[in-house]
């Protein structure tokens, strides 16, 4: 691969760092807007949900305008969003009359940036002339675990040295990643995801594959099977084993997302020697005991074991699902891969939701609400072993 083409993988690596910052550094100071801002855990719940159905809409209605306007101008208008909801993180909760809605507006604001970076960086990585497209897809997908580890990190580091209530200035400290992205996918080359006079599949046509109904099931698992462990981690460190919030935010979501990008790193290293759906099938079984042991076991230790296994078992979900989608649907372009994000984000924002709604209603218990979630690995098992039998392209994902 030329050494441009290098650079516009680098670009992109650094693009699902920025998607992991809008996705988990607000979840590291629920408590502190809880505590801050006197504001109840049911609308911090709705934090987590609008970011991610903000993020299903932009994944909705997006690949026309992506299409229209090509995926540089998208690309600079995504990082340029985020940038600015860290930005508007500090500075809104102090201006506005209401705190709740100037917590909420930041999170609208850098949520387009994330539906954004969602849609475009898997079909531009996908356009790139690599080998090996699975691993390659998987490598990409672990930076939003390297992200994320580097999220929580930085950060705790940081709270440490300067004192939680400095949290403002780690904010904007975090929309200089954006920034510098920006500006790197100014000059970097992109490749079509289409041949000249080509065009992706439609709408309809999409709709009338059964595998793909299959694919945005597994996707929207994938989404639900992570993220409901994932958004909740600190706060379940925190409550659930009655740690401080340092060890909280170590123990919890970093635990979680180092297990996730080990996992996605050795599918990206050594995937051509897997059966990729059947590593998909074992690893929701393996999602499954971990659920068990974060809900069931009354020993804390094991529990939080429970988040590194968590975060293991779902690393390849998302990536596997993509890749699946992409083999089985020749084609797709950029709508499907629209259409991906958009069953995958649905799958972020409902897993996550779920778990906080039940979690309230059973008196603030969050291993009642994880518990609950368990029904999401149990159907991405079903539609993964559903695939091959459904659509004869997916007999060639081995």
């Amino acid at each position: 691969m030329k050494q441009t083409y290098t650079r516009t993988l680098a670009a992109c690596y650094t693009g699902y760092v920025v998607q992991a910052v809008v996705n988990n550094f607000a979840p590291l100071l629920f408590l502190t807007f809880h505590n801050t801002y006197n504001i109840s855990m049911g609308r911090i719940t709705t934090l987590i949900t609008v970011n991610f159905l903000l993020q299903l809409l932009i994944d909705s209605f997006s690949a026309g305008l992506i299409d229209r306007i090509g995926y540089r101008t998208s690309l600079l208008i995504a990082h340029a969003a985020a940038a600015l909801g860290f930005l508007c993180l500090p500075v809104l909760p102090e201006v506005m009359p209401d705190p709740y809605i100037g917590l909420l507006l930041s999170v609208v604001i850098y949520a387009v940036g994330g539906g954004l970076l969602e849609v475009m960086l898997s079909p531009v990585v996908e356009a790139l002339p690599t080998k090996n497209k699975e691993k390659t897809m998987s490598l990409l997908h672990s930076f939003y675990c390297w992200g994320h580890v580097a999220t929580v990190l930085i950060s705790t580091v940081f709270f440490m040295v300067f004192g939680l209530d400095n949290w403002k200035i780690m904010a904007v400290l975090w929309s200089l990643v954006p920034l510098y992205n920006f500006f790197v996918f100014r000059k970097v080359p992109i490749c079509p995801l289409e041949e000249d006079g080509e065009k992706g599949l439609s709408f309809a046509e999409l709709l009338r594959r059964p595998a793909f109904w299959i694919i945005m099931v597994i996707m929207a698992c994938a989404g639900a099977s992570e993220q409901s462990v994932s958004q909740w981690a600190s706060t379940f460190a925190e409550q659930g084993l009655g740690v401080g919030k340092t060890i909280g935010d170590l123990a919890g979501p970093m635990f979680f997302a180092v297990c996730m990008g080990a996992s996605r790193l050795l599918y990206g290293l050594h995937g051509h020697l897997l059966n990729l759906r059947r590593a998909m099938i074992l690893s929701g079984g393996l999602c499954i005991i971990a659920y068990c042991m974060i809900s069931l076991s009354p020993v804390p230790a094991l529990s939080l074991a429970g988040c590194g296994v968590c975060g293991f078992s779902v690393g390849i979900m998302w990536p596997g699902a993509f890749s699946i989608g992409a083999a089985a649907l020749r084609g797709g372009g950029t709508l499907m891969f629209a259409l991906f994000a958009l069953a995958g984000d649905l799958g972020c924002s409902g897993g996550p939701t779920l778990v906080g709604f039940i979690a309230e209603h059973a008196g603030n218990n969050l291993k009642t609400g994880i518990l609950w979630a368990l029904i999401f690995p149990i159907l991405l098992m079903a539609g993964v072993i559903l695939i091959r039998n459904t659509h004869k392209k997916a007999k060639k994902i081995e």
